[in-house]
């Protein structure tokens, strides 16, 4: 067994009690104190306080080893068996040396509990105390329980009432992560052979290796170059959730809190696996999923810095492309994972790995690329899934595709959440073109260059906040490089519109680049753009004609060798074989995923050169044949633009035919969208047939749904024109219309959302407040955001420039102030007597509340929605706080309960995620509603009923599900209670006459009880 693992067999249940006894309980009015005290004053087995001997002292230690060794798999004791006792001696006679160290608590803490175990240790030898001699398998045990024992002892003194938490909210929220860590991997990680772990530890090196840079387009100046640490590169995106269609709100009970900002604003996508096992990501070309997909596997892989991901904590991830894994005859068993993907280490793997993996529920399986496999394989694709879900249900799963790949709840048989990766906002842009330029910085040379493109890069920003079509392209992450890469090649120049941008992109890419950087020395051979272009489009067209993603190295030469005699050019360079070693080496846009395979750099550029070798073959037929497969639609896209106007009437029309005999609604709806599409490439085109297009997509119209709403805003600006006016619309619809406007994010959509700025519906108010981050921030503001009517409606501030404007023109009662504002910000800003709702969402810098919202007097709402370090309440407890809602999205697995919660006695609603050891933090008295999300598989209802002795209402959500039965039957202790809402099997239901129980077994599901977020 593997030593490290050794001293985190004990769970904090079991070694929590056990440290516990190590010290004096406080009595009343500890917490007056507010002095860090001495370790040897809280002992209990010193002083006048004694209540431990050093005999019990030593039963503790021997309690302790003998959980461990009970906790260690078969055949795999720690150490000898004669050494027990002897392990407990020294365990215990170094505990006994907390006495002995001149420090207080706050010392401790921020020594850390490695260092307090290294100054114990120290301790017992400098008192001249026995160092007992033990085997190497003691000693680690021994070294493993004392690192442990001191992780809870540092946990402890941070909970005690007496403690300063103030200045130790870093250390006590990681020793707090810490033990939830180890939990966790108790929990998920069996005992493993020495032989397993020693493979992980090398698979989890290599995953590192392999998936940890990224390609930047246009930074290639030779391969080092051409690569960027994925820790620099990646930028978290967001994701919405495709199953919330109406804003919910947070405490509807009796009306008192209306709707607030939309239940479907996105989250970031690297947390859209929280709370949920299996997620089937949707996005468009060049959106991030494979970048989302490889940072997902280096973090699984590292194990560091998972606050926020405590889901991968001991996870093993499997990264599987299905443009790969399909191309085999049949797809892979868990023994043949890393086979199909060419993973070096396949040989060294231990018989049976992968299945003791996926049998314990540690894996981490990220299936990329569903719309990369033909539509004839997606369901022996989906059976394959289903068929390894039935063997392995308790990992974790990731599949993603692009959005009309597969239908709507295309995996929901099988459980599976669906998410879609939204446009980048303009912060992301710019935050994007930043990173950018500052990875193309390492590329300059002298300071002459890195001046000119810092000039550049300011010039971007303002090209891409001014020029609306260059905002409307620069949405993905695919597309903002591309701009980058061209703007910087061309001198500051870019090309209007999609298709121009592409053939400047191919033109850099193909000649320009080694032109300008002179790599080819005199009487080199060198290949013109054309006749590149003609050999890629023919493997692109043989890719897209056959539904595939990667060729054959041998069938790509065979393809090029066919196409010689049409391009003779080309033979200029030799024979097949060496042609595509030159495209390889030199185009930029082919490489080798593995040694016998080609593929494209990006789906894109394979789309939009078959699209061009389809318009010159003409082969109107096959694109009409396969319109309704997602795999064809940019290339039916880039077909229209390549196309001459009478081509692309006659492809368009031939569309809208077909679109007319599908017999799915859906299926009809796709086409004519995907009509209205193309209309964006085809600037020349008969008035008939646009018109045409136009009042087909027209019966689609306005969407009814908010699902159907996003879809349509995927046509762009040109659906603007189609969408009605407030007038004669049900809110509901209003909301769907306002909903498809405000993901359009350009200039013309702003005299649009103006239209519904004074609609009574709180649902559409709330969508126009909180979509004023995608638009041109003074214009917004002045023609949507200071028309909306106040009442009932939180107002979003996601920059100090949004804010000030808010609260120049106010008083705003009712805010969310969305990402870092910082506690001088709220503090400085914030009138003391106006806000009464507040909300903080995703704040990751502000650590003292009482400094950043103490003086607001008047203040009965506060919601913390992923503010990780905002766990203390200190400074709250004059405020009238009567709702509380504290949600942790990114920590499904972890119970975070702020900490002097117990203060703000005026509290009567609150939301909490608890784990075992909140169930000890103190709770205010009054609370009447209390929406719970439980991390662990059972709640103690007898701990409910004594702690919320005015409880009315309860929701109880236990985000993973659970196999054990609740027994209800203790609340019957509460006479107020009148609702109960579990997501679990029930019991003692009939102790509680007058109180409506909602029971389910469905595990993951949205809290669904009155009044429930």
């Amino acid at each position: 067994m593997d030593p490290a693992v050794i001293g985190a067999r004990l769970a904090s249940s079991v070694v929590t009690p056990l440290i516990k006894k190590l010290f004096v309980k406080e009595g009343p009015g500890a917490g007056l104190v507010d002095e860090p005290v001495r370790i040897s004053s809280l002992l209990s087995f010193r002083g006048e306080k004694r209540t431990l001997t050093e005999k019990d002292l030593s039963k503790l230690a021997a309690e302790l080893v003998a959980r461990a060794i009970r906790n260690a798999g078969p055949g795999e004791r720690p150490c000898p068996a004669d050494e027990d006792e002897l392990v407990a001696e020294q365990l215990a006679t170094t505990l006994y040396a907390l006495g002995d160290l001149d420090m207080n608590d706050v010392q401790a803490v921020r020594l850390g509990h490695q260092g307090l175990a290294y100054e114990l240790a120290h301790a017992t030898r400098t008192r001249g105390r026995t160092t007992l001699r033990l085997s190497q398998g003691g000693t680690l045990l021994y070294e493993r329980l004392l690192d442990t024992a001191c992780l809870h002892i540092l946990h402890f003194f941070t909970q005690r009432s007496a403690f300063v938490p103030r200045t130790l909210v870093e250390q006590s929220g990681r020793l707090s992560e810490l033990i939830t860590k180890i939990d966790i991997l108790i929990e998920r990680i069996p005992s493993q052979t020495a032989q397993d772990a020693g493979f992980e530890r090398r698979y989890a090196e290599y995953m590192t290796g392999k998936h940890s840079t990224l390609t930047i387009v246009g930074i290639d100046l030779s391969h080092a170059e051409a690569t960027w640490p994925l820790d620099a590169a990646y930028l978290s995106l967001e994701a919405v959730s495709s199953g919330e269609e109406r804003p919910l709100s947070a405490f509807g009970l009796g009306g008192e809190e209306p709707p607030a900002a939309p239940q479907h604003t996105a989250l970031p996508a690297d947390r859209a696996l929280s709370g949920h096992q299996r997620v089937l990501l949707r996005g468009v070309a060049g959106s991030g999923k494979t970048t989302l997909v490889q940072w997902l596997a280096v973090s699984t892989a590292r194990q560091e810095s998972l606050r926020g991901l405590e889901q991968l904590i001991g996870r093993v991830p499997f990264v599987l492309p299905l443009r790969t894994i399909a191309r085999r005859e049949s797809l892979p068993s868990p023994a043949s994972f890393l086979t199909s993907v060419h993973n070096p280490l396949d040989g060294a793997q231990p018989p049976g790995w992968a299945d003791r993996v996926l049998t314990a529920g540690r894996g981490l399986l990220l299936i990329d690329g569903i719309d990369e496999i033909p539509e004839r394989d997606r369901e022996r694709t989906r059976a394959w899934l289903s068929d390894l879900l039935i063997a392995y249900p308790d990992n974790l799963w990731v599949v993603t595709s692009r959005p009309s790949a597969v239908a709507d709840d295309w995996l929901g048989a099988q459980g599976f959440a669906e998410f879609t990766l939204s446009p980048m906002s303009r912060e992301d842009m710019a935050a994007f073109i930043d990173r950018w330029h500052e990875a193309a910085r390492q590329t300059c040379r002298t300071e002459e260059e890195r001046a000119t493109l810092g000039a550049y890069q300011s010039a971007l920003h303002t090209a891409v906040r001014t020029k609306q079509d260059l905002s409307r392209l620069a949405t993905n992450p695919l597309m903002c490089g591309l701009i980058c890469a061209l703007h910087r090649a061309r001198r500051g120049y870019l090309p209007p519109g999609r298709k121009a941008l592409y053939d400047a992109a191919l033109s850099m890419l193909l000649t320009r680049r080694d032109t300008e950087r002179h790599v080819y020395a005199p009487g080199d051979v060198q290949l013109d753009e054309e006749p590149q272009l003609q050999l890629l489009q023919r493997l692109a067209y043989y890719l897209i004609r056959n539904g595939e993603a990667e060729l054959d190295r041998d069938r790509a030469e065979r393809l090029i060798e066919e196409a010689l005699p049409s391009v003779p050019a080309a033979q200029a360079l030799g024979d097949a074989p060496a042609i595509l070693r030159h495209l390889l080496l030199r185009s930029g846009l082919l490489r080798e995923p593995s040694v016998s395979t080609v593929d494209f750099v990006h789906r894109t550029f394979q789309d939009y050169l078959g699209a061009k070798a389809a318009v010159e073959a003409w082969d109107v037929g096959l694109l009409i044949r396969n319109a309704h497969d997602a795999q064809w639609e940019d290339v039916i896209r880039m077909a229209v633009a390549h196309g001459r106007p009478r081509e692309r009437a006659e492809l368009l029309r031939k569309l809208l035919d077909v679109a007319r005999h599908e017999n799915g609604a859906e299926s009809a709806l796709r086409l004519f969208l995907l009509a209205m599409a193309c209309l964006e490439h085809a600037p020349d085109l008969d008035p008939a047939i646009r018109d045409e297009v136009t009042r087909n997509a027209m019966e689609f119209v306005p969407p009814m749904t908010i699902p159907r709403a996003r879809e349509l805003a995927t046509v762009g600006p040109l659906v603007l024109e189609l969408l009605p006016g407030p007038e004669g619309l049900t809110n509901e619809v209003a909301e769907c219309c306002v909903v498809t406007a405000s993901r359009i994010p350009v200039d013309a959509a702003i005299p649009y959302l103006a239209r519904f700025a004074d609609h009574p519906a709180v649902g559409v108010r709330a969508q126009l407040a909180s979509s004023w981050g995608r638009f041109d921030t003074e214009r917004y503001f002045h023609e949507v955001i200071l028309r909306l009517d106040r009442d009932d409606l939180y107002f979003v501030a996601e920059s100090m420039q949004h804010l000030r404007l808010l609260l120049d023109t106010g008083p705003r009662p009712w805010l969310i102030l969305r990402g870092d504002f910082t506690a001088d910000d709220i503090r400085d800003n914030l009138d003391g007597e106006e806000v009464t709702r507040l909300r903080l969402n995703r704040n990751h810098v502000v650590e003292d509340l009482g400094a950043a919202i103490g003086h607001l007097t008047n203040l009965e709402t506060l919601y913390l929605t992923d503010c990780l370090r905002a766990v203390f309440l200190t400074g709250l407890s004059d405020l009238p706080l009567r709702t509380l809602v504290f949600e942790t999205p990114g920590l499904s697995g972890v119970g975070v309960v702020p900490y002097r919660m117990e203060k703000l006695t005026a509290l009567e609603r609150l939301k909490v995620t608890i784990g075992h050891a909140s169930m000890e933090r103190g709770f205010p008295p009054n609370i009447t509603w209390l929406d719970l999300h439980v991390v662990h598989e059972f709640v103690d209802t007898a701990w409910l009923s004594s702690v919320f002795p005015r409880l009315r209402h309860l929701n109880i959500l236990f985000p993973s599900g659970t196999d054990r039965s609740i027994d209800l039957s203790p609340l019957a202790a509460l006479p107020d209670l009148e609702t109960v809402t579990i997501n679990a099997e029930i019991s003692g239901t009939a102790s509680l006459p007058g109180v409506t129980v909602t029971a389910s077994s469905v595990s993951a599901r949205p809290s669904a009880g009155a009044g429930s977020p």
